[in-house]
């Protein structure tokens, strides 16, 4: 294992306010960022908007302001989810950043000249992918994500040859460099290479972007395609262009993981690598892809109308519940349903009566008995299958793990009925709060990734010396 971590999240358009599924994205890159943390690893871990899109800028014109304006807005409200979430964000950059900007302009100079042509091209645009689409890859003609039809766009652009890379990136698919998680994916990936790799567009005509973006340098009539601009924000907020400061993070001995949504795996999966190798840089060593949060089968979004407010949810639950529901009722890897009444129903039965209920018994008999818990700096061993469904990134996995503990610990609590004993004034007790507060320690240490929040309140109230009964971690509501 590699001593140092860089996590990053895809960052998304910023044409509308964050919703709840990209608070799925980014509580997942935090877990993998915390976990490494706690193991004792170097972590970065990095987020961040698109901000050059074209759909910005059409955003911008239905709703009556500058582009800039719209954009510093909802640049805004992305970067309070992720402190209103919990999110232990290194960096945040935005792509209208000088720095950005200069990271964009150096690595367009460093891909290989004979990569990059300029020709003519007319070709089926997607304005709500910012991408074009060959005829196989619609569904009855239309976008297979947004469901509609694509618009057919003439005018001259460069080009990145990225047919010649056809073998090169079907060989490190095969070999997993990068890793493409899940293996399904991968081999859905796999796939789409083996159909045949075509050039694409890596600029698009300023007077189409309404002059919104970055410049193609030495090419005032271009802007850089905003996937590419996009992609670069990864070395772009690290310093590339601006010195050799970006080199600590980005290096064959660092490990780099990408959390992306299954819409986008085209870009990191074939293009990024292609673009790297061109460039001369190392690759990312994994591909992670998570499914969409949908809302009655379909999935949240902007233009459906079916968006919801992660900030409304976490007023009313708090951060670590939002968090517990999309690690572990959303599948890591595949579409999952978001409901304010499964989220309800979850909130009671494992946060307030499952671990909150559990905190609060031990809190009372230890108060009870005057209980004083030694100082723990130790770490323990984590529970069975835990460490293999974490490195996996089975999040859903790791949690059953750590709530099997829980169950175990009330149950014992009912089995040995503390309660009587303390009534009889018995000198188990202590010897019994011993027991249950070392696998209480457990949870407090490997649940951190996860409900950071929580765990803190489990220290204060179990593991801060004198141990008194205090408010609830989960009031029942």
């Amino acid at each position: 294992m590699k001593s140092k971590l860089y996590v990053t999240t895809s960052i998304p358009y910023v044409n509308a306010a964050p919703h709840v599924g990209f608070a799925l994205e980014l509580v997942q890159a935090d877990v993998i960022a915390r976990y490494g943390r706690l193991t004792g690893r170097s972590v970065r871990l990095q987020t961040g908007t698109d901000e050059n899109a074209g759909k910005n800028v059409l955003a911008a014109e239905q709703l009556g302001v500058t582009t800039q304006e719209l954009v510093d807005r909802n640049a805004r409200r992305f970067r309070e989810l992720t402190r209103a979430l919990g999110i232990s964000a290194d960096d945040f950059v935005r792509t209208t950043e000088p720095r950005h900007r200069r990271g964009v302009h150096a690595f367009w100079k460093a891909l290989q000249p004979g990569d990059v042509v300029q020709r003519d091209y007319t070709g089926l645009y997607c304005t709500g992918c910012e991408d074009f689409y060959l005829e196989r890859d619609l569904v009855d003609g239309k976008c297979p994500d947004h469901r509609t039809p694509p618009a057919k766009v003439t005018e001259r652009n460069y080009f990145f040859g990225l047919s010649q890379y056809q073998a090169w990136i079907e060989n490190r698919l095969v070999s997993g460099d990068p890793a493409v998680i899940p293996p399904s994916r991968r081999n859905e990936v796999l796939s789409f290479v083996q159909r045949g790799l075509t050039d694409f567009s890596i600029s698009r005509a300023a007077q189409r972007a309404r002059g919104w973006g970055t410049p193609v340098p030495d090419d005032a009539s271009q802007t850089v395609y905003v996937w590419l601009d996009a992609l670069i924000n990864y070395l772009s907020a690290l310093g590339y262009g601006s010195g050799d400061g970006w080199h600590q993070w980005w290096n064959p001995r660092v490990e780099k993981v990408h959390v992306i949504g299954k819409n986008v795996w085209k870009f990191h999966a074939i293009y990024w690598p292609a673009l790297l190798r061109s460039a001369g840089l190392p690759f990312p060593d994994t591909v992670l892809v998570h499914g969409f949060v949908t809302v009655d089968g379909r999935k949240i979004g902007k233009s459906a109308g079916n968006a919801v407010d992660p900030f409304a949810v976490i007023e009313r639950f708090g951060a670590d519940a939002v968090r517990y529901y999309l690690l572990r009722a959303i599948p890591p890897f595949d579409d999952g349903d978001f409901s304010l009444t499964r989220l309800a129903a979850l909130y009671e039965a494992d946060l307030a009566n499952g671990i909150g209920n559990l905190v609060s018994r031990l809190a009372a008999l230890g108060e009870i008995i005057g209980y004083a818990s030694p100082p723990r700096t130790d770490k323990p061993a984590p529970p069975d299958d835990f460490l293999k469904a974490v490195t996996a990134f089975k999040f859903d996995k790791a949690l059953a793990a750590l709530w099997a503990v829980v169950a175990e610990v009330n149950r014992n609590i009912e089995q040995q009925r503390p309660w009587e004993l303390a009534r009889q004034g018995d000198s188990r007790l202590k010897e019994l709060l011993d027991l249950w507060l070392d696998r209480v320690w457990v949870l407090a240490t490997w649940l951190q990734p996860f409900l950071p929040e929580t765990c803190r309140g489990i220290q204060a109230r179990l593991f801060s010396g004198p141990v008194h009964k205090v408010s609830p971690l989960f009031p029942r509501r």
